[in-house]
């Protein structure tokens, strides 16, 4: 038997950064997110034999552990070693994995928390462990954040758990995620006139995060008032989309960049302000690098007859446009025959 998992990546609109604590201990954050058609996959097969194989193909990587070897993080697949640490007890089973993600850790598209999720999910799908949605995201949000010490918000494990659009509370230890109703041809339209750039380079989200929670612990007034913002500028985003007004839209997720980069001076860099202000001046009515910045994918917001002008400039730059759609569904595991 071979058990398989999916897990889609996500674009998030505006809120993060709000997710991170302690700014959302104390205040409370919001995200407006949704899951593309870019996932992250694993594999897993049971064997006679008292092996644990990891396998990257992405990177052609492979690691063997034996089943009563202490996992070590030592940043060899300590992904798969944490969410084996948490979820396999003295189980004494061969296993084998095969990893593989649609888009690489610092893009800005969640991957490294969408793998704990799939992961996650051939574990539970193995063992048939009674977990909810809620509960898949938590523990991912744990074992990335707690176990591993990775420094990040929560967005990302509960976008790729449930999938779709969503406006997410955080105030912990309460989580709420709201699926959003939007008119599908609202939703239609939106992907027509939404444009995806990879600017070439990927960045180490903790390094910035770390930056702006220093920030937000001294208090800094531009970027405690930054991160206020930013939160009304989502509800509102939320807003304009449930009530179709798209070139509003647009605009907030140009207001809502205009308060990202207060937050720390790592976010942007010259080259993605020379994609994003050449992007401007072709049409485009706004638009902000996903993730926490610093690299990793542009996504913009175009009048659909001047988004092929835009992309022309963006890819005469050196950014590369990528074909992506929304993707409904979150976490997906089946099983096949060898």
């Amino acid at each position: 038997m071979i058990i398989r998992s999916k897990a889609p990546l996500r674009i998030s609109f505006a809120g993060g950064g709000t997710d991170v604590s302690p700014y959302m201990d104390e205040h409370g954050g919001v995200v407006l997110s949704a899951t593309i058609d870019k996932y992250a996959y694993g594999s897993l097969l049971l064997e006679p034999s008292s092996a644990i194989t990891v396998e990257s193909l992405d990177y052609d990587v492979v690691a063997k552990y034996h089943v009563d070897e202490e996992m070590v993080y030592d940043g060899e697949f300590d992904l798969v070693k944490a969410v084996l640490r948490s979820m396999n007890g003295d189980r004494r089973q061969g296993l084998r994995f095969f990893l593989h993600s649609d888009a690489p850790p610092g893009s800005g598209l969640g991957s490294s928390s969408t793998m704990v999720v799939a992961l996650i999910g051939l574990l539970k799908h193995w063992q048939r462990l009674p977990l909810t949605s809620y509960e898949i995201a938590e523990l991912a949000y744990r074992v990335e954040r707690l176990e591993l010490g990775i420094t990040g918000g929560m967005q990302d494990q509960y976008a790729a758990v449930f999938g779709g659009f969503n406006f997410i509370e955080f105030n912990p230890p309460a989580v709420i995620v709201n699926p959003l109703r939007v008119d599908p041809e609202t939703l239609n339209e939106l992907e027509y006139n939404l444009l995806l750039c990879y600017t070439g380079t990927t960045r180490l989200s903790a390094n910035i995060l770390a930056t702006q929670i220093g920030a937000y612990e001294r208090h800094d007034p531009s970027v405690m008032g930054a991160m206020d913002e930013l939160k009304a500028i989502t509800v509102e985003l939320k807003n304009a989309l449930l009530q179709s007004r798209l070139d509003d839209f647009g605009a907030l997720l140009h207001d809502a960049w205009v308060q990202k980069k207060r937050m720390a001076e790592q976010i942007t860099n010259p080259g993605i302000d020379a994609l994003y202000e050449a992007a401007r001046k072709a049409g485009a009515i706004g638009g902000k690098i996903l993730g926490a910045g610093g690299g990793g994918y542009l996504l913009l917001y175009c009048e659909f007859d001047r988004k092929h002008r835009i992309a022309k400039e963006l890819e005469e730059l050196g950014g590369q446009v990528v074909k992506f759609a929304f993707e409904y569904s979150g976490l997906q595991t089946w099983e096949v025959k060898p």
